[in-house]
């Protein structure tokens, strides 16, 4: 077994540049005394063309939950701390990367490979666009698909991802609210896309849920979904295809309404009046405005003559100083 030593005070220079030519072994601690660093590496004869002396020496395997982390410990840290967000959705990687380090694409997809083996496509992400807010794509290693089915709390959620609006960061919020349903509820999911929400509430409950999306390949995946996890599911989801403002006026009021609002549509008045007891509503809001936004949704409660109890929780990151929140209220009156 071969190592790289070093002295102490080039140990972060030289980790950087193991990191960059890819054969720093991760499954390998590093060994350290008072003046030297010996780093595990995968080549030698790199090792060696980089002007790096090479020991042989036996070095302790990590624990398996330690190989690899994050991007962080597989990537140079000025390609790191520039690279934006990475979502795992199914076996479709999906990474933003700034033109400025994309001549690193083969670097980075290398890193996302190791920390997750199981990938089969990885794409790098563009902006939302559109009424449906479909997220623009490109595929950069792997199957040209952006289709696949992502597992989460138990459920199967089929999603084509060139076609329909779906985030994985969501899944502790959704679990979330499904612990909050109480069996027998009925619930309404309005902008319910492909049902991930109403999957997980009737996975976990026996309710009846409405779900409410207008984007047609969404309704079709909510079908699909619906199909998919007949047998996990305690409760009953009925999928409405239509545009939520037309919709919502001529249902009934429902003991619970969930709505993950997309961002720039304002439907607090119209969600809230269509609930009788708790009403989970979701914005984008800058850190500075939270406590406004929460006398905001007191307001509208007011206004429609309800006594509410209302409380504000970040739920994600959007931008920097902006957060996606949900506000949590319940209906005393």
């Amino acid at each position: 077994m071969s190592g790289v030593k070093v002295r102490r005070e080039d140990a972060k220079k030289v980790l950087e540049l193991l990191k960059s030519v890819g054969i720093l072994d991760g499954k390998r601690k590093a060994i350290r005394d008072e003046k030297y660093v010996i780093f595990p590496v995968t080549d030698t004869n790199i090792a060696k063309s980089l002007g790096l002396e090479v020991v042989d020496v036996e070095l302790p395997m990590r624990p398996e939950r330690q190989i690899y982390k994050n991007l962080e410990d597989l990537l140079p840290r000025e390609i790191f701390k520039k690279l934006g967000r990475l979502d795992i959705v199914g076996d479709i990687a999906i990474v933003s990367i700034p033109d400025e380090i994309l001549s690193e694409r083969e670097v980075i997809v290398s890193a996302i490979r190791k920390l997750y083996p199981k990938v089969k496509v990885i794409a790098r992400r563009g902006f939302h666009s559109g009424l449906y807010r479909i997220r623009e794509l490109e595929v950069i290693w792997g199957e040209n698909r952006l289709h696949t089915i992502h597992k989460e709390n138990g459920v199967l959620i089929k999603v084509d991802l060139s076609k329909v609006f779906f985030n994985p960061r969501m899944k502790g919020e959704r679990y979330r609210i499904a612990q909050l349903v109480n069996d027998g509820e009925r619930i309404l999911v309005p902008f319910a896309g492909v049902i991930p929400y109403p999957l997980v509430i009737a996975r976990f409950k026996n309710v009846e849920v409405y779900a409410v999306e207008i984007n047609e390949f969404a309704v079709k995946l909510a079908e699909e979904n619906l199909e998919l996890n007949r047998d996990r599911l305690k409760g009953k989801i009925k999928i409405i295809h239509g545009d939520v403002f037309e919709v919502l006026p001529n249902l009934p009021n429902f003991d619970r309404v969930v709505s993950p609002t997309p961002k720039g549509v304002d439907a607090l008045s119209l969600t809230l009046s269509k609930a009788e007891k708790f009403l989970h509503y979701y914005d984008f809001v800058h850190e500075s405005e939270i406590e406004r936004f929460r006398e905001r949704v007191l307001e509208e409660c007011r206004r429609q003559g309800k006594e509410c109890r209302v409380s504000v929780r970040k739920v994600s990151d959007y931008k920097p100083h902006v957060y996606k929140v949900c506000a949590d209220v319940e209906i005393l009156s």
